[in-house]
This record gives C-alpha cells, sequence and structure tokens, in this order.
C-alpha cells in the first residue's frame, strides 16, 4: 500500500502541449510535408482513376476527360501538381539534412522557406507552361 501512495504523491511529468511549442517556419514545412504526402496518395487514386477510364472505353474516358476539364478538375490537378512540388523539395531538403549540412538556425529557416517558395514557382511556372501549350 506504501508503494501505491508513493506513486500518487510523485507527479509524473506531462508531454508538452501545443500551446508551449513557438510556431516556426521547419515545423510548418514538416506539416506541410506530411500533408503532401496524404494528397499525393490521394492524387495518386484520382491519376489511376483517369487511366482505367481510357482503358474503360470510350463513355467511360468521356466522364474523367469532362472532370479534369472543369474548374474543379483543374483546381484538384493543380493542388496535386502543387503538392508533388512540395513533397520532392521537401524531400530534397531532407536529403541535404542527410549529409549533416543545414542544421544551423538560419540555414534552416532558409530551406524552409525556400521549399515554399520553390514549390509555388515550380507549380505556377508547370501550369504556365501547360496552359500556354494548349
Amino acid at each position: 500500500m506504501a508503494q501505491a501512495e508513493s506513486r500518487n504523491q510523485t507527479p509524473r511529468p506531462l508531454s508538452p502541449h501545443l500551446q508551449i511549442y513557438r510556431w516556426t517556419w521547419t515545423m510548418a514545412m514538416s506539416i506541410f510535408h506530411r500533408v503532401t504526402g496524404v494528397a499525393l496518395y490521394l492524387g495518386a487514386l484520382v491519376l489511376a482513376w483517369f487511366f482505367l477510364s481510357m482503358a474503360s472505353g470510350p463513355e467511360a474516358y468521356a466522364g474523367s476527360a469532362w472532370f479534369f476539364g472543369s474548374w474543379f478538375g483543374y483546381l484538384v490537378l493543380f493542388g496535386f501538381t502543387w503538392a508533388l512540388m512540395h513533397h520532392m523539395l521537401g524531400g530534397l531538403r531532407h536529403f541535404v539534412w542527410d549529409f549533416g549540412k543545414g542544421f544551423e538556425p538560419e540555414q534552416r529557416f532558409l530551406l524552409a522557406k525556400l521549399t515554399l517558395a520553390g514549390s509555388v514557382g515550380l507549380t505556377l511556372l508547370i501550369w504556365i507552361v501547360i496552359l500556354i501549350a494548349r
């Protein structure tokens, strides 16, 4: 009984809660990297639907072509492109870290900002080329 009482008297340390963390660029890019990974899984399903519709005949393809030609389809494709670019650049950031480089606070901050800016810039560049080529 004495052992059980001593456990109740000694408070256990609690895990830090979100209230004490300061939001940082590196934290945000880590979260975005995970979110874009999930988005790429969903986008791969949408891409598989498109390929299956092409293989299933003209009627099935017409449905998917209508979807991807709509404003919502363009939005989905634009988001998929951004997720792909952001996830790729986030992976390159981690690759740099694998070599033990870029761990200084200002380097981490710069890499995080470049990941976001690069993903937006590459996405816009890709879509400008796509829309011009149409």
